[in-house]
């Protein structure tokens, strides 16, 4: 009993206000109609069409599916000039559009104020006479005063003798808001018709007295006639009509569980709803129909059986076809004018139609109640894919007629992917079965859950891709049936991983099928779209990526480096060959793809560690496929593909040559230790020449890959500079023995790589940026290493690798040489500046000769002695003066400050 006073209290609090809503419409229909008429005047004046059209006929001409009166023969020639009218099919014209939303703005508040002051009664009255009637079912159950044939029957007479009533007070005194019997006959007949609608019910759920069939007759037929009364009596008469019958099921006060033929009777009130619309055009009784078909089916399946559940699922596509054909009074939709996707692209545009909405948000709920209802069972997994897929069947196929429902298609197939994930993600039924095909019998059949799936994805492509060949959105349904099958794949392979169960090489074969078939549709849509390439762009990139994901499968470590490069190359060929723009994504795509595999996964760690001929195989690999992808390219206005490449090239080759020092030096020292100043060295190389070839790109490249490349740039950068810091530091020979000794003879040793190479990488880097600030600061950095580079060459030279801390002091032909080697960069540099009439060099050179000088002057007239002291300042002294003479004799030539 307490759940039967909570239900009479949610319709006791909802049907006024619905009723109060509707009724508004109805009191100010006369007002809205007078200014609808101005309207339309106002807009066939602007239009230049014929002011000789009655006000009456210019108002019938407006709304949708009303044929036109005919005109007089004196408009006809002026009819004739004026612009042919569209043909209006489920979408609303704009011109209308604005005009209703004008008649219907922000006073409708103050007519539920004073409408509901002043009525409120025929609310009360309604909601009354409509309990009546489910109450005296309820009575004769509590009571047992009648059988129940009878109390079926009393409450269906009941039903009958109010919607009589009603049907004789409107013939009789009329049901116009100005006649004193205003809104009576919908008070009486809409309460009739709830009356009959719960008869029915209580006939078959409640007292089993009428068969399936004949329930469905009848709720059939109280249906068809409440759209009949909901023709002639107006919105009052439907709003009750609907609700009650809603919510009749409810007050019925019924013991027995619900079944699955509520969803039947919930189907067809809301049909009924719709086909009232579609006569009337209430936009608000569909909406209002849709959204209690889906509340009250959500209620009737919360903690139900797994029966009602599958009952559900297939309720909700069904009201979401409803939602489509109904409004259309067609089996095949007419839904023109703006996409949901568009307008909300672009706000400030038109909008779309109302029916084109009412699809589109029932499409939502089905498929939401579709994908959340599948992982509570495991039986349901499969029927909730297969109405997701053939919703998504019906919709491609309805958009052909109905353009506006184009983008509602996507939808259902997000929705298929979507409960796929879900079961992986949570380990669902499915896919413990799956997964547990051979645990127990290896000899068992081929399990077919992925192949099903994947056929299913590949079906769904196929389908959009014979949509993408008829009228509409055909570049975006040919990316639609590119992207489908991958995505199935991919979602399968992360979540459900098919090659721990099936074997790499049967999962691989899924993905070579699919390539076979995007290649099919790329020569398909090659020969449609003639000079255009870009669909077929689309299906020779989905073909690629199958490629490479088969690749992925099935090749070892190498192998797979060097299989992406050379379909990073094929790109670039197919490009060259048929002049497909499109390529550059496979082209950027790869390389970053390759060069996540050359320095992350395996990465750097294989190679420290593989033979040398799989070291060459994947690194030389990828850079043999980048120069030749660059010479394909040649000539063509390909700039990311370019960056990409070129930069990608320099950098696998920087990093080729670092790893073979690594190994070389390995071998030589027969060190096997990460920690020396020669790995730091290589280390340091590695990485400032990956973010040097980000650097460079970013020169190139803008929205988010600038953001991207310039992220990299920064880790790769620290990263560099944190292993260069400490070769210079802790692991430095001349600061610790902790980094090795030096190997190798003089100048062609392990410092060589620990500095010189580094420094290389930066000052080439300087070379090719743009940007000075960063020329001038990497330049700076390269040239201190190469300086660090000599100093520790040189006491190698006269110290050897025991010798080369700086605990060990100097020797004195060691500190002439530094002063020797200054004396020699310094004359070099102006050497290059007089080459290159540089004053930057000569000011370089300058300052080089001035650390000699004071090196002279501050430390080898004390730390010297002998022959070697005078010997030093001879040479100081021809020296500078060699080089004054050459100042001189610059200045007079180049001098330009």
């Amino acid at each position: 009993m307490e759940a039967i006073l909570v239900l009479l209290g949610l319709v006791v609090l909802a049907v006024p206000i619905a009723v109060v809503y509707l009724l508004i419409s109805q009191s100010g229909l006369r007002a809205r109609v007078v200014q609808l008429e101005r309207k339309i005047a106002q807009l066939a004046d602007t239009q230049g069409t014929s002011s000789k059209i009655a006000p009456d006929v210019a108002v019938q001409s407006a709304l949708p599916r009303v044929k036109p009166q005919a005109t007089t023969p004196d408009a006809a020639p002026e009819a004739a000039k004026a612009p042919k009218p569209q043909p209006v099919t489920a979408r609303t014209a704009p011109a209308q559009q604005t005009i209703i939303k004008e008649l219907t703005g922000p006073s409708r508040a103050t007519f539920v104020i004073a409408w509901a002051a002043a009525n409120w009664f025929y609310v009360v009255s309604a909601l009354s006479l409509a309990l009546a009637g489910l109450f005296l079912v309820q009575y004769g159950v509590e009571n047992g005063l009648l059988p129940p044939a009878a109390r079926v029957l009393a409450a269906m007479g009941f039903g009958g003798a109010l919607i009589g009533a009603g049907e004789w007070i409107r013939r009789r005194y009329g049901d116009g808001p100005e006649t004193a019997t205003a809104y009576l006959p919908s008070v009486f007949s809409g309460a009739g018709l709830v009356s009959l609608f719960g008869g029915v019910v209580a006939a078959r759920l409640l007292y089993d007295l009428i068969g399936v069939e004949v329930a469905f007759v009848g709720m059939a037929t109280v249906g068809l006639l409440g759209v009949v009364l909901g023709w002639m009596h107006g919105p009052l008469l439907t709003a009750v009509g609907v609700i009650g019958a809603f919510v009749a099921p409810m007050l019925v006060g019924s013991s027995v569980p619900a079944t699955n033929w509520l969803y039947l009777y919930f189907a067809i009130v809301t049909a009924v709803g719709l086909g009232v619309d579609t006569l009337r055009r209430w936009a608000w009784v569909s909406v209002l129909s849709v959204a209690l078909g889906f509340l009250m089916g959500w209620l009737t399946v919360l903690g139900s059986s797994m029966e009602l559940v599958l009952g559900f699922m297939g309720y909700a596509g069904a009201l979401a076809i409803l939602a489509i054909v109904v409004p259309a009074r067609s089996v095949l939709p007419d839904h023109n004018g703006v996409l949901i996707s568009e307008w909300a692209m672009n706000a400030a545009g038109p909008r779309p139609a109302f029916p084109t909405v009412l699809a589109g948000s029932a499409v939502a709920a089905a498929v939401a109640a579709l994908v959340f209802a599948a992982p509570n069972w495991i039986e349901m997994f499969w029927p909730s894919v297969v109405l997701l897929a053939l919703l998504a069947v019906l919709l491609t196929v309805w958009s052909t007629s109905g353009p506006a429902l184009q983008d509602a298609a996507a939808l259902p197939i997000l929705g298929a992917v979507a409960v796929v994930v879900i079961e992986g993600i949570e380990r669902g039924g499915v896919v413990r079965d799956f997964a547990a095909t051979y645990s127990e019998n290896i000899e068992a059949a081929f399990p077919t859950q992925v192949t099903t799936l994947w056929a299913i994805g590949l079906g769904l492509s196929l389908l959009a891709a014979g949509r993408a060949m008829r009228p509409g959105l055909g570049l975006v349904w040919a990316l639609g049936a590119a992207l489908i099958a991958p995505a199935m794949a991919i979602a399968l392979e992360v979540t459900w991983q098919p090659a721990l169960v099936i074997g790499a090489y049967p999962w691989a074969l899924h993905a070579m099928a699919m390539a076979v078939v995007m290649v099919g549709l790329a020569v398909r849509f090659a020969r449609i779209d003639g000079a255009n390439k870009t669909r077929m762009s689309l299906f020779v990139l989905s073909a690629l990526a199958s490629i490479s994901f088969a690749m992925v499968l099935v090749l070892s470590l190498s192998a797979l480096t060097v299989a992406l490069a050379i379909t990073v190359l094929a790109a670039a060929l197919l490009d060259r060959r048929f002049d497909l723009p499109l390529m550059q994504i496979v082209v950027v795509v790869g390389v970053v793809a390759v060069g996540a595999r050359l320095i992350a996964d395996p990465g750097l760690e294989w190679a420290l560690v593989a033979p040398v001929w799989e070291i060459l195989l994947a690194y030389g690999g990828a850079l043999a496929a980048f120069v030749a992808s660059l010479w394909a390219l040649q000539g063509k206005s390909r700039t990311t593909a370019h960056v990409m490449l070129d930069t990608g090239a320099w950098s696998t080759g920087g990093t080729l040559i670092s790893v073979l020092l690594f190994r070389l030096l390995e071998n030589v020292t027969g060190v096997d230790n990460n920690a020396t100043h020669w790995a730091m060295g290589l280390y340091a190389t590695i990485w400032l020449g990956l973010m040097m070839a980000q650097l460079l790109r970013l020169q190139s490249l803008t929205g988010v890959l600038s953001l991207v490349c310039a992220l990299l740039a920064v880790v790769f950068g620290f990263t560099g500079l944190g292993a260069l810091l400490l070769g210079l530091t802790v692991l430095s020979p001349l600061m610790t023995d902790w980094g090795g000794d030096v190997a190798g003879p003089a100048l062609l040793n392990t410092l060589l790589v620990a500095y010189l190479l580094p420094a290389g990488v930066l000052a080439l880097g300087a070379w090719r940026l743009r940007t000075r600030l960063l020329r001038l600061g990497f330049f700076g950095v390269s040239v201190a290493l190469a300086a660090v580079w000599g100093f520790a060459a040189l006491r190698h030279m006269w110290q050897g690798a025991a010798g080369m801390t700086l605990d060990h002091g100097f020797l004195q032909p060691e500190l002439y040489s530094y002063t020797v080697a200054l004396l020699v960069v310094g004359a070099g540099l102006f050497y290059q500046s007089l080459a290159r009439a540089s004053t930057v060099l000569r000011r370089a050179g300058l300052v080089v000769i001035g650390l000699a000088v004071a090196k002279v002057f501050l430390i080898d007239i004390s730390d010297l002695e002998g022959l070697t002291r005078v010997l030093s300042l001879v040479v100081l002294g021809l020296s500078l003066a060699a080089l004054a003479w050459l100042n001189r004799w610059a200045q007079t030539r180049y001098d330009d400050t």
